[in-house]
């Protein structure tokens, strides 16, 4: 009888152990904005590439709209191990002292997208990520967004149209230098906020890409919206280092192919999205659209001009150099 219970207790932890091999391995994918934005769309990518090439072994829980976390909590939750995955505005990292990251944030640093890829996939481009591990932060891809417009409730041609507005920002030094250098009030304010507070005067304007404009519905509480492209938001996919370095060796190459995946499609998703969400809101008619001329770009290039220089410091007069020099197709 004894032999017999110990047989059934040996085969029922057995089981137990089976079951919990074939547990699968969950990853936490948070993110603050729609799920129908290019960062939306590739997060969902991702967990549908990974959970394919994982054979289940991995199983994606993507958290879009602030689910979870907000703007400024999002990467504190992710270094305590509360998510496993985010996809961050660059300009999160400034704050969390990795400055050199900053240098996205720059008006007019980057003339178009192929510069862009030139830096993201350089050399720049990974020794940025290097920067993170300290933080205990593994960069896994960097995700387009695209390049942001302003909007505002009075016609934004020249810099002096700036003067006093209050603009809400990301938590930025440069992003604030930018806006100060225009004359205007930066008002940092979590993305999940931005609508009410146009709605309610606490905040006159904002800069953003077309499809975060658009998905957030601020064209119907912003009476103007400039074709500046004078900025560029992107994201980095990041991962909790701890829990990355942790994973079987054959999980991490079949989520590393299901990330480089999902980044290409993120990327054309940016660029399609961005076209068609400035479509929709010329076609809703709810706010107005300004295209600067030659002479009025020139001026806002020159407002913004000494931004760069005031932020050397700051970001790295090195850094800046070698992003700009990326930027062109120069090499080291």
């Amino acid at each position: 009888m004894t032999r017999r219970a110990l047989a059934a207790g040996t085969a029922l932890l057995l089981l137990s152990g089976a079951a919990l091999a074939q547990a699968p391995i969950v990853i936490k994918f948070s993110h603050v904005v729609a799920p129908d934005t290019p960062k939306g769309r590739g997060a969902d990518k991702f967990k549908e590439l990974a959970e394919k090439y994982t054979n289940g072994k991995v199983k994606v829980e993507v958290y879009p709209n602030s689910q979870l976390f907000k703007d400024k909590e999002e990467v504190e939750a992710l270094q305590l191990g509360a998510v496993q995955m985010l996809a961050p505005s660059l300009a999160k990292f400034g704050p969390l002292g990795a400055k050199e990251f900053e240098v996205f944030d720059l008006p007019y640093i980057l003339p178009d997208k192929a510069a862009l890829r030139r830096v993201t996939d350089g050399a720049l481009g990974k020794r940025l990520f290097d920067k993170l591990q300290s933080k205990g932060i593994t960069g896994l891809a960097y995700w387009d967004n695209g390049f942001k417009v302003m909007s505002a409730n009075k016609p934004l041609r020249m810099p002096a149209d700036f003067r006093g507005l209050k603009m809400r920002i990301q938590s930025s030094k440069v992003l604030e230098a930018q806006f100060r250098a225009l004359g205007a009030i930066p008002q940092v304010m979590a993305f999940s906020e931005v609508y009410q507070g146009m709605q309610t005067g606490v905040v006159d304007g904002s800069e953003n890409t077309p499809s975060n404009m658009f998905t957030q519905k601020h064209h119907e509480v912003q009476k103007y919206i400039t074709l500046s492209d004078h900025g560029y938001i992107g994201y980095a996919v990041i991962t909790n280092k701890k829990f990355w370095d942790g994973l079987p060796a054959e999980i991490r190459t079949e989520l590393d192919k299901a990330m480089t995946e999902a980044t290409s499609y993120a990327n054309q998703v940016a660029d399609k999205d961005n076209a068609d969400a400035l479509e929709e809101m010329k076609k809703s008619g709810k706010t107005t659209f300004i295209t600067l001329t030659p002479d009025e770009k020139a001026a806002w290039k020159t407002a913004l001009e000494p931004v760069t220089a005031d932020m050397a410091k700051r970001v790295g007069k090195d850094v800046i150099e070698e992003f700009q020099k990326e930027a062109k197709g120069g090499t080291q």
